[in-house]
C-alpha cells in the first residue's frame, strides 16, 4: 500500500509540472491569438517543430500532429497566444534550427528554417 501512494503521489507532483515538460499550452485562455508559420528552406522534410513559452525551462515535445512533416519548400502554421516563444525546428538525427521570438497579436511571425 505504501508503494501505491508513494506513485500516486509522485504522479500528483509530476502532472503539475506537465506544463514545464511539454514546454506549455499554446492558447492560454483569454489572450489574444497569433501565428507561428515554420517555412522548411531545408534540402530534406522537417519533423519535429518543438515550441515552449519563454518562461518553459524546455522546448517540451514535438507539436507536429502525428505522420506530419512540413515538405522542402512547404510551411506550417501554429496558432498560439501572443508573445514570447522558443522555436526549434529540424529533422530527427540531422539538427535543427533554434529562435526565440514576440508573437503579435493578431499577426503571424514567419520562422523559416534553413539549416
Amino acid at each position: 500500500m505504501k508503494h501505491l501512494l508513494t506513485i500516486a503521489a509522485a504522479a500528483a507532483a509530476l502532472s503539475g509540472c506537465a506544463g514545464m515538460i511539454t514546454g506549455g499550452e499554446l492558447l492560454r485562455p483569454g489572450e489574444p491569438t497569433g501565428y507561428i508559420q515554420v517555412v522548411n528552406q531545408t534540402r530534406g522534410a522537417v519533423n519535429a517543430v518543438l515550441i515552449s513559452s519563454c518562461d518553459a525551462s524546455t522546448y517540451g515535445l514535438n507539436r507536429l500532429p502525428g505522420g506530419v512533416t512540413i515538405a522542402q519548400g512547404s510551411s506550417y502554421s501554429f496558432q498560439v497566444s501572443a508573445g514570447c516563444w522558443d522555436v526549434a525546428a529540424g529533422t530527427t538525427g540531422v539538427g535543427d534550427a533554434r529562435q526565440r521570438f514576440n508573437v503579435p497579436a493578431g499577426g503571424t511571425f514567419r520562422y523559416t528554417v534553413t539549416q
